[in-house]
């Protein structure tokens, strides 16, 4: 069953416990937190103390994205703020085992996340460390991109070397996904879809989150 990870970059800040308490009601087990340095990419978002106010809020898996230059400096901050799984990238870090390892002895999930720009193949050797390949289909740093079709290819060369090798990673996709573009990624093999603006402007968020768990992953 496929899912939504709303992400809470797009809730409204000024209500953000009223948001987080709607995706829990809409059936969201999952909240997603883009944590942006400025550096790695064009914008800053919050730290670990609002991740510490969120884990405070619901009882919803907390799944940390790090799109930061050094990621590795923060993971503590982090998982000692509430965070379940943390979420890094390829490119600050091309030879990423020894973090994976690093993550699971802090007692959270690991994951890989590559750009737009980045062949999958670089990365697919290196998904039996990881729990989550995110595959970014904007380039990362603000919300309410337009989804780049390119990337599907991505998440189908994951699916098949995933299934290939017997591997539990599993695939997430972010940026600019909505009720249009679900069922292609899902299809294509995706499993967490990442959504931003897309769910917390839904009209009837428990309905985008039934309508999506309603397709089936693609699996060989």
């Amino acid at each position: 069953m496929a899912e939504i990870a709303p992400s809470i970059l797009a809730a409204d800040f000024a209500r953000l416990a009223d948001d987080i308490a709607s995706a829990d009601r809409a059936g969201a087990r999952i909240l997603h937190l883009d944590i942006m340095d400025g550096h790695f990419v064009p914008n800053i978002s919050f730290g670990p103390a609002i991740v510490k106010t969120i884990n405070r809020l619901t009882e919803s898996f907390l799944d940390v994205h790090l799109m930061l230059a050094e990621p590795e400096k923060y993971f503590k901050a982090f998982v000692d703020a509430g965070a379940d799984s943390i979420t890094f990238h390829h490119e600050v870090h091309p030879d990423p085992a020894r973090y994976a390892d690093q993550l699971r002895k802090l007692g959270v999930r690991a994951g890989i996340s590559i750009n737009p720009d980045r062949p999958v193949e670089a990365v697919l050797p290196l998904l039996r460390d990881f729990d989550y390949l995110l595959v970014m289909s904007v380039f990362p740093g603000f919300g309410g991109q337009a989804f780049i079709p390119e990337t599907l290819s991505k998440v189908v060369a994951a699916r098949e070397y995933i299934e290939r090798h017997d591997l539990k990673t599993i695939i997430q996709i972010d940026g600019g996904i909505d009720a249009d573009n679900a069922a292609s990624v899902i299809e294509a093999g995706a499993e967490i879809l990442v959504m931003g603006t897309a769910f917390f402007k839904a009209a009837d968020r428990a309905a985008l989150v039934r309508k999506v768990a309603s397709f089936t992953p693609c699996r060989k």
